[in-house]
């Protein structure tokens, strides 16, 4: 799994665009040259703070292996289900980069899953207009409903990648600028690489 995630990542990366430098014109119409420091590579200021919400959905199924002392299905089949997935957190943008933090509450339908919760860091990079194509780690907890009402939650550390687009006729002037709405593509593990999870939906940053 953590193979998959980091050629998904790695794929991405050629559609980063972290230009080192920018052309700018003064006042008498000469090119000037201004620092990554001081502008992103849309353009937008290079810092500040960006909070966020959103809402995503998808599936995660667990492996048929013991996973953080989830009990093995009675039925040899492995739990899975459907998953909605409520998101909040910020950014900072830091130039051509980015680190943030999030918190994440999960309910399950259609499967064994009940509910998830958990945080997570995100760590990545700014890319065309509005994309953002990051990494994240962090640590989750899950309740099943296959194991009854009275189950105990387990949790492990979680990993995961994604990316985040957003057109700017829609009003997203960059992750500094305009508010507007994202896309966003993700696929996570729990535990030792013993979960996949793909997620996709919309984030709203402010």
């Amino acid at each position: 799994m953590r193979i998959i995630l980091a050629a998904a990542a790695f794929a991405a990366l050629p559609f980063a665009v972290p230009a080192a430098q920018a052309q700018a014109q003064d006042t008498d119409g000469t090119a000037t040259t201004t620092s990554v420091a001081e502008t992103a590579p849309d353009g937008t200021r290079a810092f500040g703070i960006e909070p966020y919400v959103g809402i995503l959905g998808g599936y995660e199924r667990f492996d048929e292996q013991a996973n953080a002392g989830i009990p093995l299905p009675a039925d040899g089949k492995a739990y899975d289900g459907g998953l909605v997935q409520g998101v909040a957190g910020i950014n900072v943008p830091l130039g051509p980069v980015f680190i943030g933090a999030e918190g994440n509450v999960v309910k399950g339908f259609k499967g064994d899953i009940d509910w998830e919760y958990g945080a997570a860091g995100r760590f990545g990079v700014r890319g065309g207009e509005s994309g953002l194509i990051y990494g994240k780690v962090g640590y989750q907890w899950v309740n099943f409903a296959a194991l009854g009402d009275d189950s105990r939650d387990f949790h492990a550390m979680t990993y995961g990648a994604g990316v985040e687009v957003g057109p700017k006729d829609i009003g997203l002037g960059g992750i500094t600028g305009n508010s507007g709405v994202r896309l966003r593509m993700e696929i996570n593990t729990f535990g030792a690489a013993k979960s996949f999870r793909p997620m996709a939906g919309l984030i709203a940053h402010f």
